[in-house]
């Protein structure tokens, strides 16, 4: 009989087999352990990419947010020292037009200038000087004349005409809109003491009165869609403008044309008073082409302007921003000897310009 002793190789056998019988629970338990551990971890990985994700996406929000907040804050801050700028220059030009109204061979303004440009170390300012004699008196324009400015502006014939009977009537004392009393009924004549009062005539709407922008009729062949400006009737008529003759150097083309003065007229003036300012001797030269409105231009202001002023400063490398500001004054000069020499009569604190 053969026995096998313990360390022999039938003893080895079935000890290695118990031995695997007893660890491979032990192995199947680890294993478990390891496959839900792995799980787990895949898990946590997941989350943290999803939270890294959320993160960088608030952080990109947040940059963004603050960059735009910076640049606005940036445009705003060039927005007001344009202002103070176009201020400045305002109360400058109105100084040193009020000195050539007193020392003629001393004058910084030439005569006849319809604009003048200051430079600044914070910038420039290009500032216009606008008669009031640039202007219709409203109070007293003819309706032929103010059909025809209405319809250089774009009125329609029969709002226009509605507009023009609106604002005669309101003269001869019979109201306006809700106020109107009827023919039956006329009250005492009356005259418009603000422009703005424009606005209670029917039809009048806030666009015809300040003006509005337009498509351009002659776009670009190969650029983008132009909008250009549109003049309004606060362009051409005033409370205190010219019971005649109007300021060919500051006489908006709407109120050019109300006096007849063809397209291709209006066209040539302006271009000549861009290039330098017109006197009577200038005027002339362009006499064949203004039809029957020639008779109707003068090139001198009375005592009472618009100064309107507009700024664009300079920034910290040099270059000039492409934020502008523009104001306006409305003054009267007194003559010399008077204890107030200058009245500002109203400030606009926004304005369009060219």
């Amino acid at each position: 009989m053969t026995t096998s002793r313990p360390g022999g190789t039938k003893g080895t056998d079935a000890f290695s087999q118990r031995r695997r019988k007893s660890v491979s629970p032990l192995f199947a338990a680890r294993g478990e352990k390891a496959s839900a551990l792995g799980s787990r971890r895949g898990s946590a990985l997941l989350t943290v990419l999803w939270i890294s994700a959320a993160l960088s996406a608030i952080a990109f929000s947040l940059a963004t947010t603050v960059r735009g907040e910076t640049e606005r804050v940036s445009t705003d801050l060039d927005g007001l020292r344009a202002y103070y700028l176009a201020a400045g220059a305002v109360e400058r030009a109105s100084i040193e037009k009020m000195w050539a109204n007193w020392y003629p061979d001393k004058a910084k303004i030439p005569k006849g200038s319809g604009w003048i440009m200051y430079s600044f170390p914070t910038g420039v300012a290009r500032v216009e000087l606008i008669p009031e004699t640039a202007k219709f008196d409203v109070n007293s324009m003819q309706p032929d004349r103010l059909m025809r400015m209405l319809a250089y502006m774009g009125v329609d014939p029969g709002r226009a005409q509605a507009i023009t009977e609106g604002i005669i009537s309101h003269r001869r004392g019979g109201g306006t809109g809700a106020f109107s009393t009827g023919p039956s009924f006329p009250g005492e004549p009356t005259s418009f003491q603000e422009i703005e009062e424009l606005l209670s005539v029917p039809g009048v709407t806030p666009e015809i009165l300040y003006g509005t922008y337009v498509p351009d009729p002659e776009p670009l062949r190969d650029g983008p869609a132009r909008l250009v400006r549109r003049s309004g009737l606060a362009d051409c008529l005033s409370v205190f403008g010219s019971r005649g003759a109007i300021d060919a150097n500051g006489a908006d083309p709407a109120a050019l044309a109300a006096l007849g003065i063809p397209p291709s007229g209006i066209q040539m003036l302006v271009e000549a008073r861009t290039k330098t300012s017109l006197d009577m001797g200038k005027l002339g030269g362009l006499n064949p082409y203004l039809g029957p409105g020639v008779g109707h231009l003068r090139t001198d202001g009375n005592s009472m302007w618009t100064i309107r002023a507009t700024a664009t400063v300079r920034l910290a490398n040099g270059q000039l921003s492409e934020v502008r500001r523009s104001v306006a004054a409305r003054v009267k000069f007194m003559p010399k000897g008077w204890d107030t020499w200058l009245d500002t009569l109203r400030w606009y604190d926004t304005v369009w310009s060219n």
